[in-house]
């Protein structure tokens, strides 16, 4: 499996949508709804700091490494 992104789950616990959050972070939301449904290849660190700071939590809470 690899990197998997936990981003929806920070979203149900913040109580924020996806429209909402693609605002704030200043991203298009076709992309965060890529991010958010595990089909991105990379996040720039830039961005990664923005959702962190939009949803105040630390990245290692949306990004998680499970083993194959």
């Amino acid at each position: 499996m690899g990197i998997v992104i936990q981003l929806d789950v920070m979203m149900a616990k913040r109580k924020i949508g996806l429209m909402e959050l693609a605002e704030k972070v200043n991203i298009t939301p076709a992309n965060l709804s890529i991010l958010k449904n595990n089909k991105a290849k990379a996040i720039r660190f830039s961005t990664l700091e923005e959702i962190c700071r939009a949803l105040d939590c630390q990245p290692g809470d949306i990004i998680e490494y499970v083993k194959e």
